[in-house]
Order: structure tokens, then C-alpha cells, then sequence
């Protein structure tokens, strides 16, 4: 049971420099170790987390002693227990877990327990940003239309969330309309220092959503979970999670005129997808730190999950406390973060002498170095220089079908497909942009490539360069407060006379949420086979996700973002080719509209300001008048609606005792799907539009829901039903079973029959067979975390068989009870002979003290084949949690056992 913290004695008092005092804290320097000296600054903020919450039962002595002897214990790959600061939700992972903290209410009260006990134990912030459909884009009105719109799609699922900010203790609901929650997180969540009852500690996150790393970018430490581990979190349990090796990034010199920061991002991301860097921090020092603003530091401490580490992390410096007073932080709030941090050796001075620190493996950029690149066609960590791009795009033309290929005869290259839109004979070509957006959170948050964007547009308009009208062109800010500095700047005029109009505050086109292509523009793809083109400032472009008709998707700064649209193409040398033609008949070049780097700054300078932060985050704390006007019941256990389509009681708690079942192993399973190389969560987890001829869609039709309120998936989380019958319904997915059709679909081995994943899963479930699934390297990356995992479980997947797991989700398949298990080195499905036609038995030991953390397995197939796997069960915890039968399962018993 909990005892005493043995570190009360290091409980120093924080003076302020005024006089009187801040509070007391934990000081690093008083346990006078001077391996701390050389720790790096991420990992000071794992160990003063370990000392301050060491109660000798969840975080122990030893456990603080391995975080100070990193450097030896690192390598060893030892097991900590970590508690955050902070839980981050958004609403498409935000909905399941409030669904799941509803559900343990009445599973704590039918065994006795008492509901109350289930509350997040920690802030929780909950910010509504994944709502923002693309339906309206070209107009003035579109960000109200599209509010509108929203709101009566979603009114259910907004009044749940509503309901549970009233219903749970410590949880902050930011209304919809309000941003993206990575912005509104940076810009005004982020508390960088935390004041809780007179003790100081640093901000740690935890997010449901992957790209949480943003907040690194201000010295915060915050990662991605799954929405299962969220909840653990919010619950008062310790995260378990292997201590990571640190890469010191090192960064020298300055970017060259005309480089943007998402230059830099693609260029960091690719280096590091090279150096290998999955499970571990970055940590990024060096000289050129200072040339680098707070925006630049977040978006590439947003594309972590792009480059696979757990965070990219930024210490916080004086740049990190003037972006705190810009953004509308109290003098007091700076000046006690900053007093905290230095004495605790948690700031960095560049104006003083650097310590050595010591980290895992070094890597060293100079900035000048970075040159102009965009990233595609189908993975963030492919990127291609802007000079290269054209003869890039033509070799994508030829290649065969793979993520850097679409296979296109040579005779087909050149074909023009005539079309009639609203009344105008145009055409399309392959490469042909057709959506080009100004969106997510790695890119909207900076205010430099936003107002270069903007200046691009002005002198495009100014020399009468137009973007093609059935170019789906949208602009959708991380926060309102973009568009005050976009329209005090006065540039605003010129983005919306090239059509890219405000379309909401929030994630749209980078999750797919395009909207509707034109049917005009969508006929002519589909009829003529054509590779269209999407530009995005995103993160992902993985196949299907932006938009089911663009299978070329590009990531790129905003202002070529704008750059692409005004060409209409991706087939373009910008060195050598017109971008246009003026209105005198003058051909145009990127060139003669590209912003100086000082023309830019000059604009941020003057127009980005922080009374716009404070007036804009105070209009969050009022909520907006549809926001307001939302009925909500009340009380303590939420009265289910046995109709509803957005929520649904889900089936996790139904038979559970308070006896856990044990370990179980699998036994004559059919292979439900096998897999090649990078599976992504995309691939797995119902994302974007629910399609007309899908199980999902059959299933609401049933219910009476008209197609054109089918919404996306990612607004019907709340719903188990529906979610598990868009597990897998991804319209690229590759399944060997098929023998190259591809496609959501697979093969009933017994019969020989093809169906739907779902319907296929529910036949084996109903004839009593337990299936598993064949998978390449990679498996799980990418996000769309927590329904990857509880899908999958709900079709009846007891095992996966990879090669390789992403961090992340191979965690979730563990906390829903499914077992991951990988491929003895150098071997695969393929080079064992399996086809997935065979039954698999998976024995396991029936008690979980007989299981170790990584032991060898040996899997068994029904045609005298065997072979050795790794079980990856990576912690004794993670055991545990499986023999509970799950994360959740565990925690409701140890609450009504009493335990904490």
C-alpha cells in the first residue's frame, strides 16, 4: 500500500523575487547527484515526476534511481512507472472516453462499488476541434454554414460531452469553434509550470491524439496515447512505459531566404525516419536554437509521430518565456515558471556555459542547409525537393503501385479528360490538384508560413493570377486567433479572392474531412482513371486519407500550398515553368511571388499580438451561443438512449466479476486478414466518410438515417455498433487473402467465400472460431489510436502476428486483451510458407506469474507447420493488465478493493 514519500527532505520553498514566496517544490539539485548534471533536460522532467509521486507502492525508490542512472539503465531497456500532469482529449477520442468513464459508473454500481469513485484524478482537457466537415468552402459565410452544419450533425454527440464536463470532476470542455486542440493546447492549455496546492512541478501531458507532441515545442513534455491509456491515466494509475534513449539533435547556422519552417520539419522528419528513432526522445540543441521561434519549434515537435519518436522536445529558454508573454501569460505566471525551472536546472541559458549533457546518439543539421521540399505521394517521411518534384511526379507515373508508384502505362501519362463544370468546358490531367488546403495543427499555429501564405496570395492577385474554380480550395486556422492577425494584416482579402476562405476552426482536410469533391470534377477522375492531386499543410497523407479520389497526396508549407493551387498541377518545374499567366499576358514565376524571409517578419512583427490571444481565449471560457443553448441531462450515471446512433452503451463490462479471467491462449484460429508492411491505423480504424455499400452504412440505413446524415466515423466514435463495423473498411487496404483485389474486404477460409471484414468476423464469432492476423513491419503506425484496437477486439481478434509493432497501438492491442506477437528477426509470414489458410494455435501459460515480459512462444498451425515469436507483453504491468482482462478492468477492481 501507499507510504510516505522518502523525498519529502529535497521540499525546498521557491522565493519570488519580490519577496514572499511561490510554493515549495522538489529540488533535483538537493539530492546532490551529479549524474543529474548530464541528464537531459526530457528526462529531468521523468525524474521529477518519480520523486515527487514515490509512495513506495506505484512509484518506488527504485524506480527514482533508475531515471538519475540513465545513461547505464537506458540501454537495458528497464521498465518506469510515469504520472502526467495533465490528460489532453479531443472529441473524436474525447467521445470513447467519456463513453468508457459513463460505462464504469454503472459497472462500478452493479458490483457494488460506488460510481462517484470513477473522476479523473487529473486535469483533463477536452478541446472539440475534429467537427469541421469541409461541406461549405468557397464562401464569406463558411465558417457559420459550416458551424451550423455541425452542430446539427452533432448535437448529440456535443450534449454527451457536455453532459460529462458537468458529470466528471476535473474536466475542462472547450466548445466547438474554438480551434485545434494542439493549437489551443500551446496557445493557452499549456501551463508549462504547475501550481497544485502550494507544491510546483513541471506540465506533462498525455494526449489522445498523436500529434500531443506540439506542445513540446514549449518545453512541455507531451506524447500520444491511446485512448485506453488516457483513461488509466485520468484514473490515478501510473503509466508504464520503457525509459527511452535520447537523440540530441543538435541544430547550427540559419535558414537561407525563402525556407520555411515546414521545409525544415520535412527535412528533420526524414533524417530521423533514417536514423531510427521509434520509442525514443529527441531532444533539440545547439546554437541554432536561437534562430528558431517558438511556432518553428512546435511544428517540428508536432511531427514526432511523422518521425517516429515518442517526442521531439524543445527545454524551455527566453524564447519559450517571450512566446509565453505573447500569447497573453500573466508576468507573475513567467516570472514564476522561469524561477521554478532555474532552480530547479530546468532552463536552458544559451548566455551562459553549456553543461555536456550526455545523450544516446548524436545528429547535427545546419540550418542553411535546408532547402525548399515537399513531401509525397503517400507517406509524411518522403520527401522531394521542390527542384526534383517534376521529374519525382513522372517517375511516380511509372513505378509500379507502391508509395512511390501508381503504375500508369506510358501511353495513358499524356491523357486529358474533358469535362463540363457548371457550364465551362475544362479538363484534367494526371497530377491535376484538386483540393488544396490551408490546415491542421502542424502548420496553422505559425504565424510566419500563415502570413507568407497570405503574402503569396497578394502577389498573385496583384500580378491577375486566378486558381481554377473546381480546385477545392479551403483555409481552417488552428485558432481564431489566425484570423485577427490575417485580417489586421489586411491579407485575408487576398487568400479569399483565390478562394482559400476561413471554412471553420479546426481539423478538416488532414483527417478527411474534405467534404464533397465536386461531381463534375469526381466523374472525370473516376471515368478516366486519373491520379488527382491533393496539397495539404498536413501531417499525413497516407492513401485514403484525405480524400477517397486523390491518390496523390502531398504535404507542403502554406504558402505553396497556395503556390500549387494557382498552377492546378503537381507537374511542375517551379525553377523553369510559369506558374501562370499575368494580366498583361507575362508569364509568371514562384519566384515573383515568393516573400523574403524579412518581409514576412516584418508583417508577423506588426500584426501578431497578444491582446489577440487574450481577447480570443477569453471568448473560449464564455462558449459560443449554439454551444450554449445545448440541452443536457444530469446526474451521475448517464441515462443511455437505446436508439441513438452517436452513443452507445458498449459491451466491454457486461459479464466481468470481480474475479479476473486469467491468461488465455488462442486455439485453432482462422487468419481473418494477412497483411504485408505498414499497416496503418488508417488502414485499421474507421476514418473519414462512411460509405454507401458499407456494413456501417447498412446498419444506419436500418435504423432509419438518411445517407446524408451518415456524418464520419470519427463522429460516431461513441458508438461501438458502428465502429466495429468500420474496423478494416479502409477502401486501400491490401489483404494478401484476396490475391491482389483490393479493397474491405476478405475471405471466409471454411467455405471460400468473399464478404466484408465485419461480416466475415461475425460468421467465424457465431461459429465459434477465434481469429488472428498476419502482418508485415510497422503495424499500427500512424494514429487513431484507441478504436484501431477496440475494433478489432469487438470482431474477435485474439492475436496479431507482425514483424513489428508501432509503440502505441501494439500498447492498446495489449490494455484490450488482444496478444501482439512478433516475428523471430529476418523471418515473416512469407519465408515461413504461411498463407493464412492455416489454424493457429497459441499456447500461453495459465498463470500470468509462469509469463515473462518478452519471452518465446511457439505458434502452432493445423498443417504441422511451428515457429518461435516473440510475446510482446513488454512490462510486468502490461502482464497484469492482461490477466485483469484489460486496462479498465483492472482499475474498476482496485477501486472497489479500496486500492488507489
Amino acid at each position: 500500500m501507499a507510504g510516505e514519500n522518502p523525498f519529502k527532505s529535497i521540499l525546498k520553498t521557491l522565493e519570488r523575487p519580490g519577496g514572499g514566496e511561490f510554493g515549495r517544490y522538489f529540488s533535483l539539485p538537493a539530492l546532490g547527484d551529479s549524474r543529474i548534471d548530464k541528464l537531459p533536460y526530457s528526462i529531468r522532467i521523468l525524474l521529477e515526476s518519480a520523486i515527487r509521486n514515490c509512495d513506495e507502492f506505484q512509484v518506488k525508490s527504485k524506480d527514482v534511481e533508475k531515471i538519475i542512472d540513465w545513461e547505464n539503465t537506458s540501454p537495458r531497456q528497464v521498465e518506469i512507472p510515469f504520472k502526467p500532469a495533465r490528460v489532453l482529449l479531443q472529441d473524436f477520442t474525447g467521445v470513447p472516453a467519456v463513453v468508457d468513464l459513463a460505462c464504469m459508473r454503472d459497472a462500478m454500481n452493479s458490483l457494488g462499488g460506488d460510481p462517484n469513485k470513477i473522476n479523473p484524478l487529473v486535469p483533463v482537457d477536452l478541446v472539440i476541434d475534429h467537427s469541421v466537415q469541409v461541406d461549405v468552402a468557397r464562401s464569406e459565410n463558411a465558417v457559420q454554414a459550416n458551424m451550423e452544419l455541425e452542430f446539427h450533425r452533432n448535437k448529440e454527440r456535443f450534449g454527451f460531452l457536455k453532459w460529462g464536463s458537468t458529470a466528471f470532476h476535473n474536466m475542462l470542455v472547450v466548445p466547438p469553434g474554438s480551434g485545434i486542440v494542439h493549437q489551443v493546447n500551446l496557445e493557452y492549455l499549456g501551463r508549462v509550470v504547475f501550481n497544485t496546492n502550494g507544491i510546483l512541478y513541471p506540465d506533462s501531458v498525455v494526449g489522445t491524439d498523436s500529434h500531443t507532441t506540439m506542445i513540446d515545442g514549449l518545453g512541455v513534455a507531451g506524447w500520444g496515447v491511446g485512448g485506453i491509456e488516457a483513461e488509466a491515466a485520468m484514473l490515478g494509475q501510473p503509466m508504464s512505459m520503457v525509459l527511452p534513449g535520447v537523440v540530441g539533435f543538435k541544430l547550427t547556422g540559419k535558414l537561407r531566404d525563402g525556407v520555411t519552417a515546414t521545409d525544415l520539419v520535412l527535412t528533420v522528419t526524414q533524417m530521423l525516419r533514417k536514423h531510427g528513432v521509434v520509442g525514443k526522445f529527441v531532444e533539440f540543441y545547439g546554437e541554432g536554437m536561437s534562430e528558431l521561434s517558438l511556432a518553428d519549434r512546435a511544428t517540428i515537435a508536432n511531427m514526432s509521430p511523422e518521425y517516429g519518436a515518442t517526442m521531439g522536445f524543445f527545454p524551455v529558454d527566453h524564447v519559450t518565456l517571450q512566446y509565453l508573454k505573447l500569447t497573453g501569460r500573466s508576468e507573475e505566471t513567467v516570472s514564476m515558471i522561469e524561477s521554478f525551472l532555474r532552480a530547479n536546472k530546468m532552463f536552458v541559458d544559451y548566455s551562459e556555459p553549456q553543461v555536456e549533457r550526455t545523450y544516446s546518439s548524436y545528429l547535427e543539421l545546419d540550418l542553411k542547409d535546408v532547402e525548399p521540399c515537399i513531401s509525397g505521394p503517400k507517406r509524411p517521411h518522403d520527401r522531394v525537393p521542390l527542384k526534383e518534384m517534376k521529374a519525382d511526379w513522372h517517375a511516380c507515373l511509372d513505378n509500379r503501385v507502391g508509395f512511390k508508384g501508381f503504375a500508369i502505362p506510358k501511353e495513358s501519362q499524356g491523357k486529358v479528360a474533358e469535362f463540363t463544370f457548371h457550364g465551362t468546358s475544362a479538363q484534367l490531367r494526371h497530377g491535376d490538384v484538386v483540393i488544396a488546403a490551408i490546415t491542421s495543427c502542424t502548420n496553422t499555429s505559425n504565424p510566419s508560413v500563415m502570413l507568407g501564405a497570405a503574402l503569396v496570395a497578394k502577389k498573385a492577385c496583384e500580378l491577375g493570377l486566378e486558381v481554377k474554380p473546381w480546385i477545392k480550395t479551403s483555409l481552417a486556422p488552428g485558432s481564431g486567433v489566425v484570423t485577427k492577425y490575417l485580417q489586421k494584416s489586411g491579407l485575408q482579402t487576398y487568400l479569399n479572392q483565390l478562394g482559400f476562405h476561413i471554412v471553420g476552426y479546426g481539423c478538416t482536410t488532414c483527417i478527411g474531412n474534405s467534404g464533397d469533391i465536386d461531381e463534375s470534377v469526381a466523374s472525370a477522375i473516376t471515368e478516366n482513371d486519373l491520379v488527382a492531386a491533393a496539397v495539404l499543410s498536413g501531417n499525413r497523407n497516407f492513401e485514403g486519407r484525405v480524400h477517397p479520389l486523390t491518390r496523390a497526396n502531398y504535404l507542403a508549407s502554406p504558402p505553396l500550398v497556395v503556390a500549387y493551387a494557382l498552377a492546378g498541377t503537381v507537374d511542375i518545374d517551379f525553377e523553369t515553368e510559369p506558374i501562370g499567366e499575368g494580366k498583361d499576358g507575362r508569364k509568371v514565376y514562384l519566384r515573383d511571388i515568393w516573400p523574403s524571409n524579412e518581409e514576412v517578419a516584418t508583417v508577423v512583427q506588426s500584426n501578431v499580438l497578444p491582446d489577440m490571444f487574450m481577447a480570443t481565449y477569453e471568448a473560449i471560457t464564455k462558449g459560443n451561443p449554439m454551444w450554449n443553448q445545448l440541452s443536457t441531462p444530469s446526474g451521475t450515471l448517464y441515462a443511455w438512449d437505446p436508439t441513438s446512433t452517436y452513443i452507445h452503451d458498449p459491451p466491454y463490462f457486461k459479464s466481468m466479476t470481480m474475479s479476473p479471467p486469467g491468461p488465455h491462449g488462442v486455439k485453432d484460429a482462422y487468419c481473418l486478414l494477412n497483411f504485408g508492411d505498414s499497416i496503418t491505423t488508417d488502414h485499421i480504424s474507421p476514418a473519414g466518410s462512411i460509405h454507401r455499400d458499407s456494413p456501417a452504412a447498412r446498419y444506419l440505413m436500418e435504423r432509419g438515417v438518411d445517407r446524408r446524415d451518415f456524418n464520419s466515423y470519427g463522429s460516431r466514435r461513441g458508438n461501438d455498433e458502428i465502429m466495429a463495423r468500420g474496423t478494416f473498411a479502409n477502401i486501400r487496404l491490401v489483404n494478401k487473402l484476396l490475391k491482389g483485389e483490393v479493397g474491405p474486404k476478405t475471405i471466409h477460409i471454411p467455405s471460400g467465400e468473399k464478404s466484408s471484414v465485419y461480416d466475415v468476423a461475425m460468421r467465424y464469432k457465431s461459429e465459434g472460431h477465434a481469429t488472428i492476423i498476419l502482418a508485415g513491419a510497422e503495424y499500427g503506425s500512424g494514429s487513431s489510436r484507441d478504436w484501431a484496437a477496440k475494433g478489432p477486439m469487438l470482431l474477435g481478434v485474439k492475436a496479431v502476428i507482425a514483424k513489428s509493432f508501432e509503440r502505441i497501438h501494439r500498447s492498446n492491442l495489449v490494455g484490450m486483451g488482444i496478444i501482439p506477437l512478433c516475428f523471430k528477426s529476418g523471418e515473416d509470414a512469407e519465408m515461413l510458407g504461411l498463407t493464412g489458410h492455416e489454424r493457429y494455435t497459441i499456447n500461453l501459460p495459465n498463470s500470468v506469474r509462469e509469463i515473462r515480459p518478452g519471452q518465446d512462444i511457439t505458434v502452432v498451425t493445423d498443417n504441422g507447420k511451428s515457429f518461435v515469436c516473440t510475446l510482446r507483453f513488454d512490462t510486468e504491468v502490461e502482464l497484469v493488465y492482461f490477466d485483469q482482462g484489460g486496462i479498465l478492468q483492472y482499475v474498476i477492481r482496485n477501486l472497489i478493493g479500496g486500492r488507489h
